[in-house]
């Protein structure tokens, strides 16, 4: 939980959405209502087979995913650059690159089981949250780079950073606490959290007392877990949280969020 505890504490990176690709929420058809777009495969293809006509596909279909993915993930510059196609894919032919790619779209070459429990928390929290905006969710390999990217009404998933604990190559870069939380298991919760964050950050964020910005990211990650359904992510500042909702039944989620003021929840510390 260390990794997620203090990304959320950094500056979200934020970007402007495109239209939405998905079915309409609560079309009744029994259906996954949000389905991750597979943006990696065509990714993959292009960075391992130099394949142009995905290059195309990529600019045609997921013109902001590709933008974001090239100017602010990857750093690579303007996406109307005349060199950055050559630029994207030799940034990509270094061979620890080209391992990370194939072993992505192969442990994620089925992602039902995503689909699913991101279906699940949005169905929770719309109960709670009815004019929750439902995101467009789409998978990228971003070379170890960004985790999650959140912008408006979208999640795009690194699924370079979610190949379990005990990858190999992770251990080169990372230490063993940071590598806790870079598996399947932690991409919804992480989905979730950043999500609600970029939808209710907390004013003056860095001119706030510590304990109101850790008491700020327990809001966030204990309405997580109301989403998720069981308590995935644990902390101080999570029970004080979860105390203060059971002792005031009247409060409803969203009035949590939007909140500002902290004194009832630092009461609840012990």
């Amino acid at each position: 939980m260390g990794k997620v505890w203090s990304l959320l504490i950094m500056a979200l990176v934020l970007f402007v959405s495109c239209d939405m690709k998905l079915k309409p929420f609560g079309d009744g058809d029994g259906e996954h209502r949000i389905e991750v777009c597979r943006y990696d495969r065509l990714e993959s293809q292009y960075l391992t087979t130099g394949d142009f006509s995905a290059l195309q596909q990529m600019n045609m279909d997921y013109p902001i995913e590709t933008r974001t993915l090239l100017e602010d993930v990857l750093r690579l510059g303007e996406v109307n650059d005349p060199q950055i196609n050559h630029k994207f894919l030799a940034f990509f032919q270094d061979s620890t690159l080209q391992t990370i790619v194939s072993d992505a779209e192969s442990q994620y070459a089925n992602m039902d089981d995503i689909n699913a429990r991101l279906n699940d928390a949005f169905d929770r929290l719309r109960k709670r949250i009815p004019d929750l905006p439902i995101p467009q969710v789409y998978a990228q390999i971003s070379a170890l780079d960004q985790s999650i990217v959140i912008g408006d009404r979208m999640i795009g998933i690194s699924l370079d950073k979610y190949l379990g604990k005990d990858y190999p190559l992770y251990k080169k870069y990372y230490h063993p606490a940071q590598r806790e939380s870079m598996t399947r298991e932690h991409i919804v919760p992480e989905c979730i959290s950043f999500y609600l964050l970029s939808l209710y950050p907390m004013p003056d964020f860095e001119s706030r007392p510590q304990v109101e910005r850790d008491l700020h990211i327990g809001k966030i990650m204990w309405v997580c877990n109301v989403a998720l359904g069981h308590k995935f992510f644990k902390s101080v500042y999570i029970s004080a949280v979860d105390k203060y909702m059971s002792a005031n039944k009247h409060v409803g989620i969203e009035d949590l969020l939007k909140n500002n003021d902290y004194s009832n929840l630092v009461k609840m510390i012990r």
